[in-house]
């Protein structure tokens, strides 16, 4: 079993142990098996540490000339406890064992400390004041987040919560590690133990705030956190999850909000505090011109029904109107196949959409039997396409525009067909957008 020298000492940032073995991962990747180690592997919602791994002389103290070797990934293996460190380019063989230097990539490092410590914070917050426990906890790349098991918190919630963190973080209280067995820390008050723990445990405390068994690298004191930001917060299956951010995260991030917030309030011509009053005034001019739009469509549209339906002759006690828009959407036609069916009994509509994704409506004025439903799955099925609908209004989808003439003109048969009309050879014109 490797030795952990972080359990100790989070801020030990490099140094020389002994190679035991080399195995193979995943991927045909190679790790390299160290009596001791500083890199911390993958566990308890914490990412690895990466860094460098150089060969030494036997003292442990001269670099030989063997290529310094990438540390990529840290895992454990859960069989033995051991942990093995991913590298890039090692060498076919080693004669083991052979001594190395580690150097771990301390600005990670130095960032996990304060996510990892920051949530301890955070979550007894949480407890304290509003009873809910955190369920898990992950340390994403950019931002952190805890499961809390609660139903919801509302706005005032989160800003208490927040601001109970900072304050402890604002007292620099000492974090200390202890070690326990599981009876001993459940006896002591220890917020959460490990499900099935049963050898010593690792403690870490905020003193007076919280003491909770991790395997986690920490802060010294609760001022190195930096600062506790909450960031969002949304509702999953096991409760509620709050994102946050600590230390030079939530420096950065803030920065960055700050930065954007600047130069959208600089496009609106106002105060940066005015943005979303801006933003509001723009969303709802953007509402009532679609609402005028819409109304405006609807007009065109029933202005052009009725003028189609002056100049279609009625065949078989009904009027059949088939007509391709190549440059309207599915929006106006189906607006308009609409109109046309509602201005006057015994309509049948076939029209097509060119502009968007092409798309075919059909409609029939209420109780006709043209079944416009059945009729339109039928066609578009038979061109690759997807539809369907009611007897007096259907719409689907085909996947070019080049066909929609001849699907046209096919259901325009069918419905002649069943009408009783003389049959003939459909005509077909493409029809310009913005008749009427």
């Amino acid at each position: 079993m490797t030795v952990r020298l972080y359990y100790r000492n989070s801020f030990l940032y490099d140094f020389v142990a002994s190679v035991q073995a080399v195995r193979e991962v995943a991927d045909g990747r190679r790790a390299l098996v160290l009596d001791r180690t500083v890199f911390y592997p993958t566990s308890g919602g914490q990412p690895f540490d990466t860094g460098w791994i150089e060969f030494v002389s036997a003292e442990g103290e001269e670099p030989v000339p063997l290529p310094k070797l990438r540390v990529s990934e840290v895992m454990e293996d859960d069989g033995d406890g051991t942990i093995l460190h991913v590298v890039e380019n090692l060498v076919a063989s080693l004669a083991l064992p052979v001594r190395v230097r580690g150097f771990i990539d301390v600005d990670r490092r130095q960032d996990h400390m304060q996510q990892h410590s920051g949530q301890h914070v955070l979550s007894a917050a949480f407890l304290k004041l509003l009873d809910a426990p955190t369920v898990s906890f992950h340390m994403g790349e950019e931002t952190c987040t805890i499961d809390l098991d609660i139903t919801g918190l509302s706005p005032a919630q989160l800003e208490l919560a927040e601001h109970h963190a900072n304050q402890v973080v604002w007292e620099d209280r000492q974090v200390l590690t202890h070690e326990a067995t599981p009876e001993q820390a459940r006896k002591i008050g220890v917020r959460k133990i490990p499900d099935g723990a049963h050898e010593t445990l690792r403690l870490i405390e905020v003193r007076g705030v919280d003491l909770c068994a991790c395997g986690g690298t920490h802060v010294l004191t609760t001022g190195q956190i930096g600062n506790i930001q909450l960031r969002k917060v949304e509702k999953v299956k096991q409760g509620i999850r709050v994102e946050f951010v600590c230390g030079v995260r939530a420096l950065r991030i803030a920065r960055k909000d700050f930065q954007v917030l600047t130069e959208t309030a600089a496009l609106y011509s106002s105060h940066l505090w005015e943005v979303p009053a801006q933003s509001q005034k723009l969303i709802d001019s953007g509402k009532a011109a679609q609402k005028q739009q819409q109304k405006l469509l609807a007009e065109i549209a029933e202005l052009s029904a009725r003028q189609t339906l002056t100049r279609t002759a009625t065949e078989g006690g009904r009027k059949i109107v088939a007509e391709y828009f190549s440059d309207r959407d599915l929006a106006f036609v189906k607006l308009y196949a609409q109109k046309l069916v509602a201005a006057e009994d015994h309509v049948i509509a076939l029209v097509g959409a060119g502009q968007g994704a092409p798309a075919l409506v059909f409609a029939q004025s209420p109780g006709g039997s043209f079944d416009a439903g059945a009729q339109l799955k039928a066609i578009v099925s038979s061109a690759g396409g997807r539809g369907g609908g009611t007897r007096d209004l259907a719409q689907g989808g085909v996947p070019s525009a080049a066909l929609i003439p001849e699907l046209i003109a096919r259901a325009e048969q069918m419905a002649r067909a069943r009408s009783g009309a003389q049959s003939a050879e459909p005509q077909f014109e493409a029809q310009s957008g913005n008749q009427g």
